[in-house]
C-alpha cells in the first residue's frame, strides 16, 4: 500500500474538462495490459456527476464493457444528457479512445427523501484492524499472482477470509470473500469522489468467488476472466477512508458466463451500495500456467 498510489487515484479522477459535457482522462502509472475496468467505470461516473446539480445523490450506475482501453493512451469521456428535472436526472457517458467506443455507461440521480426503510445484516467478522494486510498475504506468493503484487494499490484490503491464492494452497474452496477496505490516505470532502472510490473498488474482488467456489485461483490454475458488465445502486453516502466491508458471491456460473454479487457495508451494519458483475469466465484443467 502507498500514499503515492492513492495520490495517483485522486489525479486520475480529477478528470480535465474541455467543455460543457466532454472531459479527458489519465492512466496511472502502473497498469495491466487493458485498462482497468474499476478506473473506467469511477472515471466515468465522476465525468457523468460534474454535469448534474449537487443536490442529487447517484442511485444507480449501469456499465457495459465493448472493447479493452489502451493504458498508453488518454480516455475520452462524452456526456449526453437525457434527463434533468427537480429530482431526477439520468447521463450517459460513452468512453472513448482513438475514435473507438470502449464503455457505454447509464447513470441515475435522483433525490428522493425520507420513505420507508430496510436493509439486509452483514455478516459478522472480525475488526479490519484484526486482520491482515493484503501485502502480507501476497508474501511468498509473488511468483504465483506477479499482476497483484506489482498492480496500484491505493486501497487498503484487510481479507476476513484467505484470498482465492492461499485458499488454493490448502486445497480448500470458498463460496464467498468478505474484505475490509478503506482509501490509504484522506479522501476529499466531494461526495462525487468518495462514490467513484467505491465504484474503483467493486470491481477488485467481485469475480473472485466463481472460482473460490470451485477450489481455483488466480496464478496457481489457468483462468482467462474478462467483465462484461457491472452494476453499482448506491443506498447511502460513503466516506471511503472509512472501513467497509465488500461481501461478495456468486449465484451462478454457466455457459462458460459467471455472475458475481456484492454489498458494502459501513461499521454500522448500514448497506451501502450494491453490485452485480457478469463476466466471461474459462478454465482450462490441466493446462500449465507460464510464469516469469
Amino acid at each position: 500500500m502507498s500514499t503515492a498510489d492513492f495520490e495517483e487515484l485522486l489525479a486520475i479522477l480529477d478528470l480535465d474538462r474541455v467543455d460543457d459535457d466532454t472531459f479527458v482522462g489519465s492512466h496511472p502509472s502502473r497498469n495491466p495490459v487493458r485498462t482497468f475496468g474499476g478506473q473506467m467505470m469511477a472515471q466515468a461516473f465522476v465525468a457523468g456527476s460534474r454535469t448534474v446539480a449537487e443536490k442529487l445523490r447517484p442511485s444507480a450506475l449501469s456499465v457495459h464493457f465493448i472493447a479493452g482501453g489502451d493504458p498508453e493512451k488518454d480516455l475520452e469521456f462524452h456526456v449526453l444528457r437525457l434527463r434533468d428535472e427537480r429530482r431526477f436526472a439520468n447521463r450517459r457517458v460513452d468512453v472513448m479512445q482513438n475514435g473507438e467506443l470502449l464503455t457505454t455507461a447509464m447513470i441515475s440521480y435522483m433525490n428522493g427523501g425520507s420513505g420507508i426503510e430496510h436493509g439486509i445484516e452483514p455478516p459478522e467478522l472480525p475488526d479490519p484492524e484484526s486482520v491482515p494486510s493484503v501485502d502480507e498475504l501476497l508474501r511468498g506468493f509473488e511468483d504465483v499472482v506477479p499482476h497483484f503484487v506489482s498492480a496500484l494499490r491505493p486501497i487498503d484490503w484487510r481479507y476476513t477470509n484467505d484470498p482465492s491464492w492461499v485458499m488454493r494452497d490448502k486445497g480448500e474452496r470458498l463460496a464467498y470473500n468478505r474484505v475490509w477496505m478503506k482509501a490509504v490516505g484522506a479522501m476529499p470532502d466531494d461526495p462525487v469522489i468518495n462514490a467513484a472510490a467505491l465504484i474503483y473498488s467493486s470491481d477488485t474482488t467481485v469475480l473472485d468467488s466463481i472460482i473460490t467456489t470451485h477450489g481455483l485461483s488466480w496464478g496457481f490454475d489457468r483462468i482467462f476472466a474478462v467483465t462484461m458488465n457491472h452494476s453499482v445502486w448506491f443506498h447511502r453516502p460513503v466516506r471511503f477512508d472509512e472501513w467497509v466491508l465488500y461481501s461478495t458471491s456468486s449465484p451462478v456460473a454457466t455457459d462458460s458466463r459467471g455472475l458475481g454479487t456484492g454489498h458494502f457495508f459501513n461499521r454500522s451494519g448500514q448497506l451501502l451500495a450494491t453490485v452485480v458483475q457478469e463476466g466471461i469466465v474459462k478454465y482450462f484443467p490441466g493446462a500449465k500456467v507460464q510464469r516469469a
